[in-house]
């Protein structure tokens, strides 16, 4: 079984519009109509519990949820057949905002509100619950930031009792909470580099610094490590091979990014389970995120869809 934790889930709401007007004007006004709107359950596990889900892998979302927008994530998960098992807190979920702009869908302008604040008794509820079922997963994937308050050893301690309970770990976050999680040693890491192009302190601004920040991730104990340079185009590096993955596909065919990378990692955790080889599992890793990104939703359901994806996709040593 796989077990997705987000704790700081969204209900991500997505506009689409001609033209992002911007006031530039003291007291002017400008009234932008969006052509299209959409919202559905948000965060970086969420969208990986979708995604599998959608290709027929059972797996259960963990996290806190609150208010109105928890009962919109918890329905449109269950709608799409994933299993829930997330804590009920006291504030209210949060709310992601992303405006899309005709003909720059490969840069969508997001506005992520930093989310609910978590009690003490609400976390300890939620490590019950996490101490139990860890017990029966085989991947365990921990995934986006962290609410307010929040520990950000939550991830590394999160990843200690997995592996004792003979768990795989999936981490895909960024910062403290990412650093600190590699003393856990977790299988598969995909630091995410939206905010900062940083993998700790270093910065990922070239092909030689991403695949040595990722040699020093292995170092620590991992199996496996993504990392972004591109929007098409990703490098991989395990203890005994460094893979560049590329995907020949314009980004005018894309119509919204907006979870494609969670489809990816999703992808590559889809494989890896069924114990397909690296390569095959990269390719259905960005084969899914190209197929995401060209959908209308946020992730893309389609196998075959993503199966087609995979002709377009190179995957190579260097």
């Amino acid at each position: 079984m796989i077990v997705t934790v987000t704790l700081n889930p969204a209900v991500d709401k997505m506009y689409w519009v001609e033209r992002l007007k911007v006031c530039d004007v003291t007291e002017e006004e400008f009234l932008t109509t969006a052509t299209r709107s959409g919202s559905s359950a948000g965060g970086k596990g969420v969208n990986m519990s979708v995604f599998l889900s959608q290709m027929g892998m059972d797996n259960v979302a963990m996290g806190f949820v609150g208010g109105h927008a928890g009962h919109v994530i918890i329905r449109d998960l269950r709608d799409r057949d994933v299993t829930t098992n997330f804590v009920w807190i006291h504030e209210e979920t949060r709310v992601n905002v992303t405006i899309i702009e005709e003909g720059r869908h490969h840069s969508p302008n997001l506005i992520n509100e930093l989310g609910p604040r978590v009690s003490e008794a609400e976390l300890e509820r939620f490590m019950r619950r996490y101490r139990r079922i860890v017990k029966r997963a085989s991947w365990v994937v921990l995934a986006g930031s962290l609410p307010p308050g929040i520990d950000p050893g939550i991830y590394e301690e999160l990843a200690k009792l997995a592996r004792e309970a003979g768990a795989k770990v999936v981490i895909s976050a960024g910062g403290e909470p990412l650093t600190r999680a590699l003393s856990a040693c977790p299988y598969l890491v995909k630091p995410d580099t939206r905010e900062h192009l940083l993998l700790g302190e270093t910065s990922l601004t070239s092909t030689e610094a991403i695949i040595a920040a990722g040699q020093h991730v292995i170092a620590c104990g991992a199996e496996m490590v993504v990392i972004s340079h591109d929007v098409t185009g990703d490098i991989a590096i395990t203890p005994n091979a460094v893979w560049e993955i590329n995907a020949k596909v314009p980004t005018s065919k894309f119509e919204n990014l907006v979870g494609a990378d969670d489809a990816f990692l999703g992808g590559i955790l889809y494989k890896l389970a069924q114990d397909a080889p690296v390569e095959e599992s990269l390719r259905f890793g960005m084969a899914a995120g190209i197929a995401s990104a060209e959908s209308k939703k946020k992730i893309c359901e389609d196998r075959a869809k993503v199966e087609v994806e995979m002709e377009k996709v190179a995957v190579e040593r260097i």
